[in-house]
């Protein structure tokens, strides 16, 4: 048996194994700590960054640099899931003891996800290499977007939101942890299970936005799947500090934008010029770097009732019910 098919088999083992601690840990009252999400969101990063050793082992040091930095980009893009979610638990009023588990869930569905999606992406980019052009033009079309800061979701608006409630009846009312009641006697989704459809919807949406943002980066579909499942082990604490991240890295979405559009120009550019994985990762890393530190330079920006934050929504009656669908 290959050394690749090996690593397959501990990557089907292992990840899963991770969900779970990772579920455990932050389970209860404690896991709502801001000190205790923080310390397991910077134990999952070093659990990611460390796996570059076995990249190492079973590839070479170009796979593990390449691996390092689709690692970095995923888990900066995970910021923005994590937004989307908070979002939604906001205008859906999810209690947040119940928040938890539908994260767990929303992770393991990511996980699921992004991994079809990279198959699909790998043999679609295998029968047609002129796609890759597309997810170029793409990426570019997505960090214009991202510095213009778009992306945000209204669910006011949410064809999401008005699809689900055309195909299913959903009641205003919270019943418990169930997903289904009865209204009328017809069976209805509770919120709890609309915002669980929701968070699986927008879990497609980023899985577009995402994987070709790392082919752009390699196209050595164990890495791809590494990158993507280490960026998403530990999205349950981050989301602990969330808001923190926010208010204090004001420019991290720019940074990641200028990131997005490296890539896709690089991918435009892939017959002309080719990018050894050393350089990708430290331009990656200087960019990212470069939004951290002017961020730290500017210092939190006040808030407005115009930029209040998705976590800060939820604090905030007069914003849920504003929200609420």
């Amino acid at each position: 048996m290959s050394s690749n098919t090996l690593t397959w088999i501990a990557l089907g083992a292992v990840i899963p194994a991770l969900l779970v601690v990772d579920a455990i840990v932050m389970r209860g009252p404690r896991g709502r700590s801001l000190r205790w999400a923080a310390g397991w969101s910077v134990i999952w990063t070093v659990v990611g960054v460390l796996f570059a050793g076995v990249v190492w082992q079973v590839r070479d040091g170009d796979a593990a640099e390449a691996y390092l930095a689709g690692f970095l980009v995923e888990k900066t893009l995970s910021l923005d899931n994590l937004a989307v979610f908070a979002m939604v638990f906001a205008a859906l009023r999810v209690p947040v003891p119940l928040q938890g588990r539908l994260l767990s869930l929303g992770i393991v569905g990511a996980v699921v996800l992004r991994g079809a999606a990279i198959a699909a992406g790998a043999a679609l980019l295998a029968a047609f290499g002129w796609l890759l052009y597309v997810f170029g033009a793409f990426l570019i079309w997505t960090a214009w977007r991202m510095a213009r800061g778009g992306g945000h979701v209204d669910l006011d608006r949410s064809r999401a939101v008005g699809l689900v409630r055309r195909v299913l009846p959903v009641t205003d009312q919270l019943e418990g942890e169930r997903l289904l009641t009865r209204v009328n006697g017809r069976r209805a989704l509770t919120p709890l299970a609309l915002a669980l459809v929701l968070i699986a919807m927008f879990d497609v949406v980023f899985a577009v936005d995402s994987i070709p943002a790392i082919f752009g980066i390699t196209r050595d579909t164990l890495i791809v799947f590494a990158a993507n499942a280490f960026s998403l082990l530990g999205m349950r604490a981050l989301y602990g500090v969330l808001s923190d991240l926010l208010a204090r890295f004001a420019y991290l979405q720019l940074s990641l934008a200028a990131v997005l559009a490296v890539i896709g120009t690089k991918m435009l550019a892939v017959e002309l010029v080719h990018v050894p994985p050393f350089v990708s990762l430290l331009v990656i890393i200087g960019l990212l770097a470069a939004g951290v530190i002017a961020s730290l330079l500017r210092g939190p920006a006040p808030v407005t009732g115009d930029d209040v934050g998705p976590t800060q929504a939820q604090a905030d009656p007069d914003l849920v019910q504003a929200s609420a669908p």
